[in-house]
């Protein structure tokens, strides 16, 4: 499991692969679509959810236009009360960090409470290849770990599962792992989640260091909050005499105040519940209660470049709560493989070529995995506009220009593939500044228009291969206008 997914294929090519498994889709359908449905009515309780929305949209746009001042006050908060904060800038630093942490410990074992900036930096890889085991044990992680699988969904990273696949899992790899799972073991999900307790329970009690990430931290107060629905994260947060948390720099909010926005927005978006059933908030460390050392690692990896573009940086808005992913189109006919990155569905495919550049294959096509329905946008809890910011990576990914990388700025060389989009925005742009031209165009067309084809020839073949082309009107709007208005400009 890789959180850069290293050496995927092309969106298209992997999301083909993925629409012929008609299990994956199954699952995916059924799970899609609950979701979506139990948080239409749990975001309907809420008559000022709009309100809300827009409250969240301008406290991230407040905090990401003042990251640096509230990104030294948290660590400022977070010293006083006993923690020690490390900033990493890229996920090779980050990992040494951590990997240094573990070993001055005398340990070869943690636990890690669900954290997609691990996955990202992919540290379980990392903390493997120092002799350090750790053990996922949020109950989706923990099925995708015994797998060696990779997850597929923000909040349910085990979706693309279903049970009967997750019992053969648990009685063929579980012992491996730990305790073994109990025998005769069924596919009831109640059975299923008794396994794991048992499974879990052990690593728990028996764990000296634990690994987090954190929805939230408070820059006034130097808290992380985590929120989730099953209890590890509790277990991982005080049980260890050790924790670790690694997370991103945009998770910072000003106030304890401005937290109270997003602990509204936030449950009704992800698990279409009025509250978490578990909010953890921890600073510091205390005498007697919880971790006796507490590390703070502040990672970057790209944050920073992707905050120096005033389009893109809306991304670092998410608050990861998965809402767009479950009501995309193309996610829940491709799943989350096909996106080759930890955050998958429309919010990963604008933030992953953001974090890691548009250098790769699959990078440089996530901005075309989507139909820009905006159906993402509409149910986004911080109003990030998804479809604009892919239109944006499109112009990036096909003309080039300048970006920030590495803090540095450089202009992109136009990616590969895309000559003849690049030619028909030119000839679009060259038509559209002489009047004449177009209007000629609009008439040819429209006197030849029973003689186009259905489907275009050449690099167009791929668009047409799954949808008809528009049909041309028998009279363009501009004639239509003369005609019955007599181009006057006060005619209705």
């Amino acid at each position: 499991m890789s959180g850069t997914f290293v050496g995927m294929p092309a969106f298209p090519e992997a999301a083909r692969d993925a629409v012929r498994d008609t299990t994956l889709r199954g699952n995916l359908r059924h799970a899609t679509h609950t979701i979506r449905a139990k948080r239409a009515k749990a975001v309907a309780e809420v008559s000022d959810w709009a309100a809300l929305r827009e409250a969240g949209k301008r406290i991230k746009d407040h905090t990401l236009l003042h990251l640096d001042r509230y990104l030294e006050q948290l660590e400022a908060a977070v010293t006083a009360a006993g923690g020690t904060v490390h900033w990493a800038a890229d996920a090779g630093e980050a990992n040494r960090i951590v990997a240094r942490l573990v070993r001055e410990t005398g340990e070869s074992e943690v636990v890690k409470v669900k954290s997609m900036a691990t996955q990202e930096i992919g540290l379980n890889e990392a903390l493997e290849a120092e002799g350090i085991r750790a053990y996922e044990t949020d109950l989706a992680e923990l099925i995708v770990q015994m797998c060696e699988d990779r997850p597929s969904h923000i909040l349910v990273p085990a979706i693309h599962r279903n049970r009967g696949e997750i019992r053969d899992v648990f009685r063929s790899e579980m012992g491996k792992w730990g305790r073994p799972a109990p025998d005769g073991l069924t596919d009831t999900p109640a059975e299923l989640a008794e396994a794991a307790r048992l499974h879990l329970r052990e690593k728990f009690l028996r764990a000296k260091v634990g690994v987090s990430g954190a929805n939230f931290m408070v820059a006034e107060t130097g808290t992380l909050v985590v929120v989730e629905s099953e209890g590890n994260g509790r277990m991982c947060l005080t049980l260890p005499e050790t924790l670790i948390s690694v997370v991103g720099i945009e998770k910072v909010v000003p106030s304890w105040q401005d937290l109270e926005v997003f602990l509204q927005t936030l449950p009704r978006s992800s698990t279409a519940e009025r509250m978490n059933p578990y909010t953890s908030t921890w600073t510091g460390t205390t005498d007697g209660d919880g971790p006796r050392v507490f590390h703070l690692v502040l990672l970057d990896n790209g944050r920073t470049d992707t905050l120096a573009d005033e389009v893109g940086r809306q991304a670092l808005r998410c608050i990861r709560c998965s809402a767009c992913l479950n009501v995309c189109p193309v996610y829940e006919r491709a799943g989350g493989h096909a996106y080759g990155s930890v955050y998958p569905g429309p919010i990963g495919a604008i933030l992953s070529p953001q974090l890691r550049g548009t250098a790769s294959e699959i990078d440089a096509s996530l901005p075309y995995a989507s139909s820009l329905c905006g159906a993402c946008y509409e149910v986004c809890p911080v109003a990030i506009d998804i479809p604009e910011v892919l239109v944006h990576l499109r112009e990036r990914v096909a003309q080039g220009g300048p970006v920030t990388r590495e803090g540095n700025k450089v202009v992109l060389k136009p990616a590969r593939g895309h000559g003849a989009e690049r030619a028909a925005m030119r000839a679009a742009r060259w038509a559209f500044r002489h009047p004449g031209a177009l209007r000629t165009g609009q008439r040819l067309a429209s006197r030849t228009r029973r003689f186009h084809p259905r489907t275009l020839p050449g690099p167009g073949r791929a668009w047409t291969g799954s949808r008809d082309l528009p049909p041309v009107p028998a009279e363009p709007f501009r004639d239509w206008w003369q005609r019955t208005h007599g181009g006057k400009d006060g005619a209705r």
